[in-house]
């Protein structure tokens, strides 16, 4: 085993400041699960929260993380671990761990291990949940200091509706909307007049995950992106034909090693890049924020959505989000 390496593994709930409903979800609070790795004085930590259209749980998760403690303990590094688990929410946590592990004991911070520039403050959305439309406009009242902001559609008679409540009350921002699968072809077609209207810049997974082909010859005046469509660098070649965006999120690529590799494999083949998140604390926000430094629209928002967040907090200020190296690595 490695010299005093040590795992734990905890279950945590955070509260919601409000229920948020997306096609097919309510959530009023989120568990997520915590892993510290300890090596002597060195400690590295992740956090998941698993993907839940995959039917991960918190608990499912820590399920997964005991099975590999012996692993872990024997001193796993990440690319071993990547042989060892499943893209997911538990390989996701380890592998966070492992690289604030890793940076600290080689005194270097991860951004630099990583390749990446000297990280920037982003611009991030703050995500809206599903709502009649006055609700969601009142929600939007909740972060005067946004400028930008997505929107969650059910695919339903309102959504119309919805996206003109929110660019009437703010005409100045950023607009994007996600519909987590619930429009189809038919459904997109029918609204993408009243989203042009409302200048929408971005519409997110329209269609239901391995259907994408009923996008064919769409021809959409605003980009779309894909998220559950794309889990891993496997999917993309059959993506490019439907999508211009891709949708990195830590949960589903399990962990900072695979997104930042989706992520450059992405911007290869000509997508535009997005980080998003599976709303976490800003634990699990500090190494999507590596990811963003690669991306031209960053969702890192899920704090913002909690009734509470860590003490060691992301900063969120005048619609941009900044992580700094005590939150994480």
């Amino acid at each position: 085993m490695a010299l005093g390496r040590e795992l734990r593994v905890e279950v945590e709930r955070w509260p919601l400041r409000r229920s948020f409903r997306t096609a097919g979800t309510v959530t009023t609070e989120e568990s997520v699960v915590t892993v510290s790795v300890r090596e002597g004085q060195y400690e590295g930590r992740g956090e998941a929260s698993g993907v839940y259209y995959h039917a991960e749980t918190a608990e499912s998760v820590a399920t997964e993380i005991e099975a590999l403690r012996h692993d872990v303990l024997s001193g796993i590094n990440r690319e071993e671990l990547a042989q060892l688990a499943p893209a997911g929410g538990a390989r996701n946590a380890l592998d966070c761990a492992l690289w604030a592990l890793e940076a600290k004991l080689a005194g270097r911070p991860a951004w630099l291990l990583a390749g990446l520039d000297r990280p920037r403050p982003l611009t991030t959305t703050v995500s809206i949940g599903a709502d009649s439309p006055d609700a969601m406009a009142m929600a939007a009242l909740d972060y005067p200091d946004a400028v930008a902001m997505k929107l969650k559609l059910l695919g339903d008679s309102e959504d119309a509706a919805r996206v003109q409540s929110i660019r009437a009350l703010r005409p100045d921002i950023w607009l994007g909307v996600d519909a987590n699968q619930s429009l189809g072809r038919e459904g997109l077609e029918k609204l993408l007049p009243a989203l042009v209207t409302a200048r929408v810049a971005l519409i997110e997974q329209p269609v239901r995950a391995g259907e994408d082909e009923v996008l064919e010859g769409l021809n959409s005046p605003i980009p779309l992106a894909a998220d559950e469509s794309v889990q891993v660098e496997d999917d993309l070649p059959g993506l490019r034909p439907y999508y211009q965006v891709i949708n990195v999120k830590l949960d589903k690529t399990g962990g900072l090693t695979a997104a930042l590799s989706l992520a450059r494999t992405a911007r290869e083949m000509c997508f535009d890049v997005m980080v998003g998140n599976m709303c976490g604390t800003s634990l699990a926000m500090a190494p999507a924020f590596l990811v963003g430094q690669l991306c031209t629209i960053v969702d890192l928002d899920g704090p913002l959505l909690f009734a509470r967040d860590r003490e060691q907090a992301a900063l969120y200020s005048d619609g941009q989000i900044n992580c700094l190296p005590d939150i994480w690595a």
